[in-house]
């Protein structure tokens, strides 16, 4: 099979998969417990923290780990906006469901809401940002890069306004892990997340950073664990592979980053060359290196989905948590792409394991694909 979603989820690698097998069999201890078997678990989870803040230029004891991006996104928002009893905060349209929908959860709560728009490229206007803080905000949370097309956000420049303004800044930077520099000191933001399953890691174990002086309150109790942030027995296997992916990102570094830039700049070009009345949606060259995001007119993405999938590729026609939806994708009509284009979307998400061989088997395949879908739907003039 070629598995062009990496974007939804990632290969485990098989050095992670060693790396955990022990902390599944043996070394089943509790980290909260005293005993030697208990402290090398924990001295395990210790070392995968360091792996991570080193990686993005922070400190361990800012490294919480959390059961995924989503649970990080959710003890971001959550645990800042219930500092107090109201208050305002400021999101994009473009946002994961993992925070899009918390932050709308919380507007049902009482607190007040700002939904920023984005530009054709899908990117957020920093001056809008300024301009949507209140004397009440409390927090902006605005992505690191779009899960559906890639394009980077503008997080240092938010960041900047934002301090200007004593307003805490959180990002989902779920998809940037590894495939851009991330250093939380050059950005300026107040916490991250991050979600092990998207960097060859497993699944159902993510971490947020939390600047040195802020504290967000938790969002579960029942335990101390995790600086008393996020309560219940740690997820040891997940988060030494975890830790042992973030290794690994460090050891392939820039060289499987260009390599993932060629094979994508290679089949957006073979994709806009050989299809007519293609969209290549996100900005052209403010992107992650692994995500190509396509717009065919006149046909539907799920089509395509299917006729790929006979010929064992695997994609996506946007985010993996809405593919059981029949809505055209929320961020394509956020970058006002008409619900009949937006429908036909395809996202192509490479990951370091991707091959020339595959990146050329999809455009041999692809086009022919395209056209036949295209015979077959009344809206095409052809």
């Amino acid at each position: 099979m070629i598995y062009l979603d990496n974007a939804a989820t990632t290969r485990v690698a098989p050095e992670v998969f060693e790396a955990m097998t022990p902390f599944l069999q043996d070394e089943y201890g509790n980290p909260s417990s005293v005993y030697a078997l208990a402290g090398r678990s924990a001295a395990a989870m210790e070392d995968a923290r360091r792996a991570l803040a080193d990686f993005i230029g922070a400190s361990p004891e800012e490294i919480v780990f959390t059961g995924g991006g989503s649970e990080a996104d959710n003890l971001a928002i959550q645990g800042t906006m219930r500092k107090r009893e109201s208050g305002h905060m400021i999101t994009s349209a473009i946002e994961h469901h993992a925070v899009l929908h918390t932050c709308k959860h919380m507007q049902e709560e009482g607190y007040d809401l700002t939904i920023v728009g984005v530009d054709e490229y899908g990117m957020v206007d920093p001056n809008e940002v300024a301009d949507a803080i209140r004397d009440d905000t409390r927090l902006i949370t605005i992505m690191h890069s779009n899960n559906e097309m890639g394009t980077l956000q503008p997080i240092a420049e938010i960041c900047e306004i934002a301090r200007e303004r004593d307003v805490k800044v959180h990002t989902d930077a779920v998809q940037s892990l590894g495939k851009v520099p991330l250093d939380v000191d050059e950005l300026g933001v107040d916490m991250m997340a991050f979600s092990a399953h998207k960097v060859h890691g497993p699944k159902g174990v993510g971490a947020l950073y939390i600047r040195k002086g802020f504290r967000p309150e938790p969002i579960i109790y029942g335990g101390g664990q995790e600086r008393r942030l996020r309560a219940g027995t740690e997820n040891v296997p997940g988060i030494v592979g975890f830790g042992k992916a973030v290794e690994l990102l460090d050891e392939h570094g820039q060289e499987a980053v260009a390599r993932m830039e060629a094979l994508r700049d290679r089949l957006i070009e073979g994709v806009m060359d050989t299809i007519p009345e293609t969209i290549l949606s996100g900005h052209p060259e403010k992107r992650l290196p692994n995500i190509a995001s396509f717009l065919f007119r006149y046909i539907e993405g799920e089509g395509i989905l299917l006729s790929l999938d006979m010929h064992d590729i695997a994609a996506s026609s946007g985010s993996a948590c809405t593919s059981g939806s029949l809505d055209p994708s929320h961020v394509l009509l956020a970058m006002g792409y008409p619900h009949e284009v937006a429908h036909g979307s395809l996202r192509l998400s490479l990951s370091r394991y991707t091959t020339e061989e595959e990146i050329e088997t999809v455009l041999e395949v692809l086009p022919p694909i395209i056209q036949r879908l295209r015979n077959m739907s009344p809206l095409y003039p052809g």
